[in-house]
């Protein structure tokens, strides 16, 4: 008996919901944005016996391999997680890298290792790059709920509640960045310092320009996954 099978058999089998719910923690790295919304996952079967099979999907043939690496390792890692499961096929499919990136995320292997000879180093730098962009993003989310107010003597606390607040706290702590309702809403992704109020202006629009990226990018990968695999934009998340 394996791992998964004893675990399912102690919890009780996995079904389609957790599964679900498992891959929609998983993020682009460089959209900030859940493979369940964009539409990457296009195919999620769960049997009764609580074996999982999941297929991912990219807008383009020739998406960068590192990105999708860390997709599909990230979504190994989340769906592994659930109780319950008693085995996992994931794959990526029609990616120039598919056979590589599948090999050796199900070997649990790291990049380097499996695309060796290519590849020098992991990607936790690359993430941590992705995070701080969404950091900075989120900043520029949260201002422009302010209705006027200064942004730059506000704390966290400070903000009303919502959604992008949350999603902020929850990148800014992935870094290891105060993000506490006593701490400063501008903050250096970079530093983890407060930002100067010299420098506020400079540093507000880095974060409207990164977020106005972001968003355009996002658009544009979902246009060209529809085109690709003629979705209508409710097919996109289904799964």
């Amino acid at each position: 008996m394996t791992a998964l099978d004893e675990r399912g058999a102690r919890a009780g089998h996995a079904d389609h919901a957790t599964v679900w719910s498992a891959l929609g923690t998983v993020r682009d790295p460089e959209l900030d944005e859940p493979l369940t919304d964009l539409g990457f996952v296009a195919r999620c079967e769960v049997s009764a016996a609580g074996h999982a099979v999941i297929r991912l999907r990219l807008p383009t043939y020739f998406c960068a391999p590192n990105f999708a690496f860390l997709m599909v390792a990230d979504a190994y890692d989340a769906v592994a997680g659930v109780p319950g499961l008693t085995g996992l096929d994931i794959r990526l499919d029609d990616h120039f890298a598919s056979d590589v990136i599948n090999r050796g995320v199900a070997a649990r292997q790291g990049f380097v290792a499996s695309f060796e000879g290519e590849a020098v180093d992991e990607l936790d730098t690359l993430r941590g790059d992705f995070v701080r962009k969404a950091v900075l993003a989120g900043t520029d989310r949260v201002c422009r709920s302010l209705n006027g107010r200064d942004p730059r003597a506000l704390t966290l606390g400070d903000v009303p509640p919502s959604p992008d607040l949350e999603r902020l706290r929850a990148r800014r702590r992935e870094l290891g960045l105060p993000a506490e309702d006593g701490d400063p809403l501008l903050l250096d992704p970079a530093t983890g310092e407060a930002v100067a109020p010299a420098d506020a202006k400079r540093h507000l629009a880095f974060a409207r320009l990164t977020r106005t990226s972001m968003e355009a990018n996002s658009g544009v990968c979902r246009g060209m996954l529809r085109a690709r695999y003629s979705l209508t934009s409710e097919e996109e998340g289904t799964g």
